[in-house]
């Protein structure tokens, strides 16, 4: 038991590891990050061969994932470089950020409706919830004219907690043989910013987490079931329960976030701009 222990322990710290090193590459290495993208499509057989990506929701998940992430390179580069040009242009103007907002959406969407689908109908509705709360775009979204052109989102930490939790919990139902490594891909994305102290980067390290994870899945299916599977980890009153208490940390949430944008109070919580008075 206590070997089990240390071998799930020390396989998930060191792909947390390595997933916020890729983070931190893909945001400071911007123009080399674009192409790594593209050339990540030349594995497309491999998706193929191996049964990494099998049924409509595994293809839809990882080409919605990737190929905006592909545009997201571009874009970045189009901005910290200010590219001239018809495409550069077009790249920076105000539809990116627009289309990247409908790409989490869509992202959240999916997972929702498999959620249903499994009848885990407490957690559909906390992902219904996030959907419905992601900060809007443009006002709240961001790619930098500077330094990396990073991709800023100004969500609020309830909403970064909401999501990560929401996602636990459809991985656990979904498929509980990845969770473990699901968990890691979710805490790197979570902790990244925390470290970095800039909490508005917590969508482009989940871009890149994300991109890496459903990459690493699709090529080499066998590898995560193999270091750290966590299909023993599955019951279904867990499952139950955790939709709920979803559900229930969802429901003030989304009164919260409609009161701020009412009260005329969001540009200050969403952004965490400091009043006179604080």
């Amino acid at each position: 038991m206590g070997k089990l222990v240390l071998q799930y322990g020390l396989s998930m710290i060191v792909y947390i590891a390595i997933l916020m090193l890729i983070v931190e590459i893909m945001r400071k290495r911007y123009r080399f990050s674009s192409w790594f993208w593209v050339a990540t499509l030349l594995t497309f057989p491999l998706w193929i061969i191996t049964g990494g990506v099998s049924g409509w929701f595994r293809w839809v998940k990882i080409l919605s994932v990737i190929l905006p992430t592909i545009i997201l390179g571009f874009a970045r580069v189009a901005n910290a470089d200010n590219k001239s040009g018809n495409i550069w242009s077009f790249l920076r103007k105000g539809w990116m950020l627009w289309f990247l907002y409908g790409i989490l959406f869509l992202n959240i969407a999916e997972a929702t409706i498999k959620d249903l689908q499994m009848g885990n109908y407490f957690n559909a509705l906390a992902g219904i919830i996030l959907c419905i709360t992601i900060p809007y775009a443009p006002k709240y979204w961001e790619i930098e004219n500077k330094n990396n052109g990073d991709l800023l989102v100004y969500t609020t930490i309830m909403w970064n907690f909401l999501y990560t939790t929401w996602n636990m919990a459809f991985v656990y139902a979904e498929g509980a043989t990845f969770f473990a490594s699901s968990i890691c891909i979710l805490l790197a994305a979570e902790v990244y910013p925390i470290i970095k102290k800039r909490p508005e980067l917590y969508v482009i390290a989940r871009v890149y987490t994300l991109a890496t994870h459903l990459l690493v899945r699709a090529i080499i299916p066998e590898l995560f079931p193999r270091i750290m599977n966590s299909s023993a980890w599955f019951n279904p009153d867990v499952m139950k329960y955790w939709g709920i208490a979803n559900a229930i940390i969802a429901l003030p949430f989304v009164f919260w976030h409609t009161w701020q944008l009412h009260s005329g109070q969001a540009e200050t919580k969403f952004k965490r701009i400091k009043t006179v008075n604080d």
